[in-house]
C-alpha cells in the first residue's frame, strides 16, 4: 500500500466513513421505449376534445403545417434553416390525422414518422423569422410550448397577410404546437380569421390538444 492510500485511508477510519469508488449517478429515463409505444391510429381519439359544435374529417398525407396555412411548394424562408420549423422532413406515406372546422377557426392534428433527426437547437435560433410564397407572406414568432415528458416541444404563432387584386390585403393568424417523439413527430396547429366576428380559438386550445394528442398516441 502506498503512502497516500494510506493515508487516505486512515483519515476514513477517523472520520468513521467507508472509503470507496463513487455511486455512479441513475441513467436518465430513455424517450427510446416511449417512442417505440406510439400507435398512430390513436390520434382519431383526440376528436372528441375539440370544443362543441366542431365538425371533423380527414388531412392531406402529405400536410404539413406550412401547406395547412395555404402556402404550396413554392415558398422560401429566411432565415433558410427555420424552414424545418413549419415543413419537417418526414415520410408522408405514414402520416395519420384529422382537420375539424367550426366558428373559432380550423384545426389540423397530425403524427408522421420522421425522415431525418430535428435539430434541437432549431427552436432557439428560429425565434423570429419570416416567410414568403406567391401574393402571401408571414412573421413568425416563438410561443411557450407545453412540457411533456420524452418528447422535444416547440411553439410558435404566425401572422400572414395576402395581398390580391387592388392592393386589398387579407389576413390570417395560425398558432402551432410540435412534439418530437423519437421516430415520431407530431403537430397541432390552429388557423383563424382574425376579421371573423366570432371568438377565435386561442394559443391554449392548441397546445391543450398537443398535450392530449400525445396522451393519446402513448396509449
Amino acid at each position: 500500500m502506498t503512502v497516500i492510500a494510506r493515508t487516505l485511508l486512515l483519515g476514513c477510519l477517523a472520520l468513521g466513513v467507508a472509503c470507496g469508488p463513487p455511486t455512479p449517478a441513475p441513467s436518465p429515463p430513455s424517450s427510446t421505449s416511449t417512442a417505440a409505444t406510439i400507435n398512430p391510429a390513436r390520434i382519431d381519439r383526440v376528436r372528441h376534445d375539440l370544443p362543441a359544435g366542431y365538425e371533423s374529417g380527414a388531412i392531406d398525407q402529405r400536410a404539413t403545417p406550412i401547406s395547412l396555412w395555404g402556402f404550396g411548394s413554392q415558398w422560401v424562408a429566411e432565415p433558410a434553416e427555420c424552414a424545418a420549423l413549419a415543413a419537417p422532413a418526414v415520410d408522408p406515406g405514414t402520416s395519420r390525422g384529422w382537420s375539424a372546422s367550426g366558428a373559432g377557426g380550423i384545426v389540423y392534428a397530425a403524427v408522421v414518422r420522421t425522415a431525418a433527426p430535428s435539430d434541437p437547437w432549431l427552436v432557439e435560433q428560429c425565434g423570429q423569422w419570416s416567410f414568403t410564397g406567391g401574393h402571401t407572406s408571414g412573421a413568425v414568432s416563438t410561443l411557450v410550448a407545453p412540457v411533456i415528458y420524452a418528447a422535444t416541444t416547440a411553439g410558435m404563432a404566425a401572422e400572414l397577410t395576402t395581398v390580391v387584386e387592388g392592393g386589398t390585403e387579407t389576413h390570417m393568424h395560425a398558432d402551432l404546437f410540435t412534439a418530437d417523439l423519437g421516430d415520431y413527430h407530431c403537430f397541432v396547429t390552429v388557423v383563424t380569421d382574425p376579421g371573423s366576428p366570432n371568438p377565435a380559438l386561442g394559443a391554449d386550445v392548441a397546445a391543450d390538444l398537443l398535450v392530449k394528442t400525445v396522451s393519446a398516441l402513448r396509449g
